[in-house]
């Protein structure tokens, strides 16, 4: 590998685990990621910082969990005053980030990024410190010059919305977009150091689409889970869950807000044979990403710049899918936490090779620094993990935390429709996995332990029996040291 390693990072949004065959989904049509991971490392468990857009993005770009980063939920905008990784990096690299920003408005080059593509329009409001109208975005100049026309008036400016553009053919979605620009700035760049992020919108719901149609419902697997109401858990899961099934016996969606806005556009709910065909148009989706990657690696290969290239892939959380009976993400269940994450690293192997144990995406940035060669701040909570890609050490006493920081009232971050799950959403939570146990604690709401050892999908809470009150205590002091590292203000329960 060259001196200066390039390095190429991709996330999806609402991307689950089992959406490749390295995950072992031996069905999923994913030629470009599948190859990717024959030469990556393959980290088996791997999980966000917070499973909701904002706060896991703010974490994989500042490298700080959401609670000091600032974002804590979608729509609060990151501060100019934090740093994110193109921050950090030497000016000998040329910084490039495209597609979905989701940390303010997105509409021009900010925080160390010099070239900039946008894909977000008219967050007039949307985020906390306000700002004026976002502009067109490169995206949507893209969609009107090739015919498309603004389905959605936002005041001063007429925007794309994301229901509308799922229905426009697959060209014109934005992963295979991103991979086209992407590849412009490999080529523009291919005879110096660079960094480019590179983030899409897919697979994150509405599932209907252009790829819908790609898979045969009756055909795919599920697990023991699916359309099964948690029992002796928290009463937030058990009420999302409630609120999902109640359609499977009454009552039209279609006339529910929530249902019709955003977790199920255009699906039926009200059958097993709807949720199955919803989740088929959802791993259909994952194909979109698929082709953005193999634009992207195939860029690489075309400027001759594979060897001299770290390629990272992952994705800002998971998506629920009728797992539990519930839907998209908010949820420390793995489904949600637990994401994809590859890193092809040429200069210290180009087999796959797995890693076990826990990762959190908190150490993404010491890592990537570490990789570039460059230094790392000492205000990082994560840090770097080098040594377990060299093979000198192990996951295995790695501690993985996970947060839940609540809601505001009146805040752009929807309300989770019905007053009920938006009351228990006011807790804040705390997650974390250890040794492959995971423990979830909050001081409003039944908490919960899963041995993930032998219950990997989450089935029996623990949480209540006496055999297991030191593992908590012992568990819940971990939670409670790293809250005296990182600032953690959060109450929970005596344990």
């Amino acid at each position: 590998m060259a001196k200066k390693p390039n390095l190429v990072f991709i996330f999806s949004d609402q991307q689950r685990q089992d959406t490749m065959a390295c995950y072992g989904n031996d069905w999923i049509n994913t030629p470009n990621l599948n190859a990717l991971a024959l030469r990556s490392f393959v980290f088996r468990n791997a999980y966000v910082t917070q499973p909701v857009c904002t706060p896991s993005r703010a974490s994989i770009m500042t490298g700080l969990y959401p609670h000091q980063a600032g974002p804590v939920l979608n729509g609060i905008e990151l501060s100019d005053n934090v740093q994110v990784i193109a921050e950090m990096i030497s000016s000998d690299y040329t910084c490039g980030y495209l597609g979905k920003w989701h940390l303010g408005h997105g509409d021009m080059p900010q925080h160390g990024f010099k070239k900039w593509i946008s894909t977000e329009d008219g967050y007039k409001g949307k985020f906390i410190r306000g700002g004026p109208l976002s502009n067109r975005s490169d995206y949507h100049q893209h969609l009107v010059d090739n015919g498309f026309t603004p389905d959605r008036s936002a005041g001063e400016i007429d925007t794309f919305s994301h229901n509308k553009l799922v229905t426009y053919p697959a060209e014109y979605q934005m992963a295979p977009y991103l991979g086209d620009r992407a590849a412009e700035f490999i080529d523009e760049n291919k005879d110096q150091p660079f960094v480019m992020y590179v983030s899409c919108v897919e697979p994150h719901s509405p599932y209907i689409g252009s790829m819908q149609d790609t898979y045969n419902p009756d055909d795919l697997p599920v697990g023991p889970t699916f359309l099964k109401k948690p029992e002796n858990v928290s009463l937030l899961n058990r009420s999302k869950a409630e609120y999902y099934l109640q359609y499977m016996e009454s009552g039209d969606p279609a006339q529910d807000r929530y249902m019709s806005t955003w977790a199920a556009v255009g699906e039926d709910v009200t059958t097993e044979a709807g949720w199955r065909n919803l989740r088929a148009h959802y791993f259909g989706t994952v194909s979109l990403v698929d082709q953005m990657v193999g634009k992207i690696t195939t860029a690489l290969e075309n400027a001759g710049i594979t060897d001299d290239t770290i390629i990272i892939f992952t994705s800002d959380h998971g998506d629920l899918l009728g797992d539990h009976a519930m839907l998209e993400k908010r949820s420390f269940y793995e489904e949600s936490a637990r994401v994809p994450l590859l890193m092809a690293i040429p200069s210290i192997s180009t087999n796959q090779t797995e890693i076990e144990g826990s990762f959190s995406h908190i150490d993404l940035v010491p890592t990537i620094l570490d990789l570039l060669g460059q230094q790392i701040p000492k205000h990082l909570h994560g840090e770097s993990k080098l040594g377990v890609l060299e093979g000198q050490d192990t996951l295995s006493e790695n501690d993985v935390i996970v947060e839940w920081n609540g809601i505001r009232e009146g805040h752009f971050d929807r309300g989770q429709a019905t007053p009920e799950i938006d009351r228990l959403n006011h807790s804040m939570w705390r997650s974390i996995i250890c040794d492959r146990w995971k423990l979830n604690l909050c001081a409003g709401d039944q908490n919960e332990l899963f041995d993930l050892n032998k219950d990997p999908y989450e089935e029996i809470n623990l949480f209540d029996l006496p055999e297991h009150k030191d593992r908590i205590r012992d568990m819940a002091a971990r939670i409670r040291m790293w809250q005296h590292r990182t600032g953690d203000t959060a109450q929970l329960p005596n344990v």
